[in-house]
């Protein structure tokens, strides 16, 4: 996995949430904040997850508390163990250098541990920092017999009973959002026989869907997550985690809740579809009774960005008709496909910055997520010279077997530039793009006895173009005024053209993959049928002409093709025999010229 050097850290940003945080530190209310991130391991994380992830690591670590990573595995028909170790590596690479250090896993196998000194039941795990080696994230699947323990409490209480309906006379019995709902026909069970029904669920005495474990609140309830919400669902499926241990799971509301509390979490901050869901969050922990304090729940609005989907649905359905080649292909909104794509985490993270937090829903243009990716490259990537669709260019006043010095710049932007050597030879290659032979008006590169600079070495002047039988330019013939070289007495001489270029004989081939946006309209997740938005030329692979010193990149490298764009060496299909790049982004807007998506 590549990384990046740790930054220094930025000025802590302010919004509403990070107001309330600081207000319970000035109180002295917690000993410690602690906040998650609890992903379901159903899929990869994208870039929506991204907001979420900077904003709860970020109170964090500007506090001097700590975030635990915690799967949220609970429906075991859907989630994976490699959803599981992606997520691990996502979290670490956006968070390296930036907010690692209030990373919170636990030992690995650990298990909450009961406590009963107070004579109330309470189960309780410290969340504990990394330690490289022997931890592991949370998993919600650890606290299942602390749950399970919960749920007899709350049945006891006469909080909870078990539900012979079926799925879909559940949702019929729970009414709509403008009619209350009807109380089950099993709603007054007794205490002894809700106990007796839910250990023989737990046995695995009943098949999936037959029973279910329900709060017992208010069907008539305005909120319809009130509405006496399922506990507990049969589902004889294998987990990822407890294998064949458990045959009954609960809930998300369930479990969230109750996790937080376990793991000592102080401030629950997700998004604002769960404000609704708060009701329940916080009818829950105070049924139980609870000894410790109570973790509080607070919501911001999502990360939706334009010409994108977040709907891991969706995702995986381009997964799976092979639109795309998988999770972490550079296409994707995924944080791997941005990985592997070269975008700085550093940028996903200046994004996250840039589009606040708040509690209003919208849609970010991904012009400036583009933008906050050209922000950093343009800093850290190196300039390298690249052809992407070479035009033999033969500078006939040079010998055949002469090589000329010349001086590139390695980095631009630094204080201190490094320089390069290239070679100039008698034939170089440069990009089609930058030759006409009938050009347009205000065209300023290479014509027909017109003259351009070759970037970093001299001006040269087109004296011939030599075309095949079929018409095709074969090579162009062109004088090159070495007197223009950096250093030679002309070599101020002015030409309003530049244009970038590689040796023929000393260049190496790659295949290079032009990435561009997956979507042609900017909301395609509006419609059902998304697909039809695919754009056909989100991928182009061609095989271009690079300078010599790309042979030895890494993927964890940036570059800086000149005049063309960033790239990035894929970090699955290259190897020293056979270089693969990816363009991580080009160095403007290429889409700003076909202007906005039509109206629907």
């Amino acid at each position: 996995m590549s990384v990046e050097h740790p930054e220094s850290a930025p000025p802590a940003p302010s919004d509403f949430i990070r107001d309330i945080v600081a207000q319970h530190v000035a109180e002295k209310r917690y000993a410690k904040i602690v906040t998650r991130f609890p992903p379901e391991p159903n899929g990869y994380l994208h870039m929506g997850h991204a907001k979420s992830i900077c904003l709860n690591f970020g109170i964090a670590r500007e506090n001097g508390g700590q975030c635990n990573l915690r799967m949220d595995d609970t429906n075991p028909a859907k989630e994976e163990v490699e959803y599981v170790d992606s997520i691990i590596a996502d979290v670490r690479w956006l968070i390296f250098g930036w907010a690692d250090d209030c990373l919170g896993f636990k030992p690995k196998g650990a298990a909450p541990v009961r406590n009963e000194s107070n004579g109330k039941l309470d189960f309780y795990l410290a969340p504990v920092p990394l330690d490289s080696g022997n931890t592991e994230p949370f998993f919600a699947s650890d606290n299942f017999d602390a749950l399970y323990a919960y749920a007899v409490v709350l049945i006891q209480k006469g909080h909870a009973y078990v539900c012979d309906l079926s799925p879909k006379e559940t949702e019929e019995y729970r009414g709509s959002p403008d009619k209350p709902g009807r109380d089950s026909p099993h709603r007054t069970r007794s205490a002894t026989e809700n106990l007796d029904l839910f250990q023989r669920m737990r046995a695995g005495e009943f098949p999936d869907g037959a029973r279910s474990l329900r709060a017992k609140i208010d069907m008539a309830s305005p909120n319809i997550w009130l509405r006496d919400p399922l506990l507990y669902r049969i589902r004889h499926t294998t987990h990822h985690h407890t294998g064949n241990k458990w045959c009954i799971y609960p809930l998300y509301d369930y479990a969230h809740c109750l996790s937080d509390y376990l793991e000592g979490i102080t401030h629950s901050v997700c998004t604002l579809e769960f404000e609704v869901h708060r009701p329940l969050y916080d009818w829950i922990l105070g049924a139980l009774d609870l000894p410790r304090a109570l973790p509080h729940q607070y919501e911001f609005a999502k990360l939706n960005l334009s010409y994108t989907i977040f709907s891991k649905r969706r995702l995986l359905q381009l997964v799976q008709d092979k639109i795309v080649s998988s999770w972490d292909d550079p296409r994707m909104p995924t944080l791997s496909g941005a990985r592997r794509r070269g975008i700085p985490a550093s940028a996903i993270r200046r994004l996250a910055t840039a589009v606040g937090v708040t509690k209003y829903d919208g849609l970010t243009d991904v012009a400036v997520y583009e933008h906050a990716v050209r922000e950093e490259l343009n800093a850290l990537a190196l300039r390298r010279l690249a052809v992407l669709r070479p035009v033999k260019l033969v500078l006939t006043n040079i010998p055949p077997d002469e090589t000329i010095a010349c001086e590139a710049v390695d980095n631009p932007q630094a204080e201190n530039p490094v320089k390069r050597k290239v070679a100039l030879t008698r034939e170089v290659f440069i990009e089609s793009d930058d030759f006409a032979e009938v050009p347009p008006p205000k065209y300023f590169r290479l014509k027909p006895g017109g003259e351009v600079r070759l970037k970093y070495a001299c001006i040269i002047q087109c004296d011939e173009v030599v075309k095949d039988a079929t018409g095709a330019i074969t090579e162009l013939r062109c004088t090159a005024d070495l007197t223009t070289r950096s250093g030679g007495p002309n070599a101020d001489k002015k030409v309003k053209g530049t244009i970038h270029w590689v040796s023929a004989t000393e260049s190496i081939d790659a295949e290079v993959r032009l990435y561009d946006r997956l979507f042609t309209v900017a909301e395609p997740g509006a419609e059902e049928d998304f697909k039809k938005f695919i754009n056909p030329h989100s991928l182009e692979v061609i095989v271009a002409k690079l300078e010599p010193s790309l042979k030895g990149a890494q993927p964890s490298d940036r570059f800086q093709f000149e005049r063309l764009g960033y790239f990035v060496p894929d970090a699955k299909d290259s190897t020293p025999g056979k270089l693969v790049f990816n363009r991580t982004i080009t160095l403007k807007d290429a889409w700003l010229a076909k202007g906005p998506a039509p109206k629907k």
